[in-house]
């Protein structure tokens, strides 16, 4: 079974194949841990660095993650 998803950029298509394929090509230097996303790699290396870009403008309290500080702004 073909997949029915279309996209009209062909970096975008060559990310999605990974889904099906398994491939990961983006791997982390410190650990090695691989990821079929280059921000996905990104987002993964701020567990290495320590980086919270994402901070609450009312408390001030940062995060690795903007998923995470939109849950955390619910608690406002």
């Amino acid at each position: 079974p073909l997949c029915p998803r279309a996209f009209s950029r062909s970096s975008t298509l060559t990310e999605h194949r990974r889904t099906h394929t398994g491939e990961t090509p983006y791997a982390c230097p410190e650990c090695g841990r691989s990821f079929g996303r280059a921000s996905n790699l990104a987002k993964h290396l701020r567990t290495h660095t320590g980086e919270k870009p994402y901070g609450c403008g009312r408390c001030g309290k940062a995060f690795s993650l903007s998923s995470n500080l939109v849950k955390h702004e619910r608690t406002h």
